[in-house]
Parts: structure tokens; C-alpha cells; sequence
């Protein structure tokens, strides 16, 4: 006789929903947009941040992160005074 094997158990997955509002001029947008390119607007927009949902799972670069000054204005290491000769 043959001996039985053992069925592999799925991975229970846990899913989160998240909702945002749309105008309606912008809802239209988005459905004459996946009729054109015969998708759904739940693809679509899957598709559209899927590099960001994808890839930062457990850590986020460092070099990803807001620091507190964004502008190079106020570095000291710039001086613009010198260069209008």
C-alpha cells in the first residue's frame, strides 16, 4: 500500500482595506481610463503603487527619510556670494 501523503497547510494571509474619496469628475476619469485600457480601477491603482508596497516591507533606506531642511538654501557649505563676479 501506499502511504499517504500529507497536504501542505496555506499561509493564512491578512489583509487590510483602505479607502480614500474620489470626485466624481475624478472617478470618471479613472473609469474612461481602465475602459481604454481594459483593466480595473483596483488594478490599476495596485499597479500604481506597487513599488511602494512591495519594497518596503520591513525597513525603509535611511536616504528615503524627510529630513528637517529640504532646501539647499541654507546650507553653510554654499556660498553664492563669491560666484556673481
Amino acid at each position: 500500500m501506499k502511504a499517504k501523503k500529507n497536504k501542505r497547510s496555506r499561509k493564512s494571509y491578512q489583509y487590510h482595506a483602505v479607502t480614500f474619496k474620489l470626485s466624481q469628475g475624478q472617478y470618471r476619469s479613472l473609469r474612461n481610463y481602465c475602459k481604454a485600457r481594459r483593466t480595473t480601477p483596483i488594478k490599476l491603482i495596485k499597479r500604481c503603487i506597487s513599488r511602494f508596497i512591495s519594497n518596503y516591507e520591513y525597513e525603509v533606506p535611511p536616504e528615503l527619510y524627510v529630513t528637517e531642511n529640504q532646501l539647499a538654501l541654507f546650507d553653510e557649505e554654499l556660498d553664492f556670494q563669491g560666484s556673481a563676479n
